[in-house]
C-alpha cells in the first residue's frame, strides 16, 4: 500500500475514557480535512470502560479494509496498541514522537497507530496523526521482507 498525501482515506478510531477527549478532537480535525472517519467509541465518558471493547473493533475494521487506517487512544497507548495487535492483519505502532509516527509507516507499513492521550497535548497529537497519514510506505525490499516475515508467522507460526 502506498499512501499519497493528497488522498482522502477511511480512518477508524477508538479509545478508552482517557483518550476520549483527544479522539473527538482528532475526528473533527480529520473530518475537516475531508477524510471519512468511523468512530468506534466510546461516545461518553465512563472511567470504568475497557479499551479492548473499543480498540479491537477499530482494528477489526482496518483488517477488513486494507485501504483504511486506524487510530487507538488511551492514557499511555500501550494497552490499546496491544489490543489492536491481537487482530490478524493489523500492524499497530505506539507512537510518541514525530519520528516514531513517520517510521511506523516507512519501515513497518503500520496501518494503526496508538497514542497516549495523557502523554501529549492536543496540538502534538494532531501532528502525530498527520505525520502518520502523510508518510508513504516506500515498499523498500528489506522492509517488505520483514513485514512478510511477521505476516508469515501470523499465518502459519513460522518465520520464513
Amino acid at each position: 500500500m502506498f499512501y499519497c498525501q493528497t488522498s482522502l482515506v477511511k480512518i477508524h478510531i477508538g479509545s478508552d475514557h482517557a483518550g476520549l477527549e483527544f479522539k473527538n478532537k482528532i475526528i473533527a480535525h480529520l473530518t475537516n480535512q475531508g477524510h471519512q472517519v468511523t468512530d468506534h467509541g466510546p461516545h461518553t465518558y465512563d472511567a470504568n470502560d475497557d479499551y479492548p471493547v473499543f480498540c479491537i473493533p477499530t482494528a477489526q475494521a482496518v483488517a477488513k479494509d486494507s485501504t483504511s487506517f486506524g487510530i487507538v487512544l488511551g492514557g499511555s497507548g500501550n494497552g490499546e496498541q496491544m489490543a489492536a495487535n491481537k487482530v490478524k492483519g493489523v500492524r499497530a505502532a505506539l507512537v510518541w514522537n514525530i519520528e516514531t509516527a513517520k517510521l511506523a509507516r516507512e519501515h513497518n507499513n503500520a496501518n494503526v497507530i496508538s497514542i497516549g492521550g495523557r502523554m501529549h497535548d492536543e496540538e502534538f497529537c494532531l501532528k502525530l496523526v498527520d505525520t502518520f497519514l502523510n508518510t508513504p510506505f516506500p515498499a523498500d525490499a528489506r522492509h517488505v521482507r520483514r513485514i512478510g516475515q511477521i505476516s508469515n508467522f501470523e499465518q502459519n507460526g513460522k518465520i520464513t
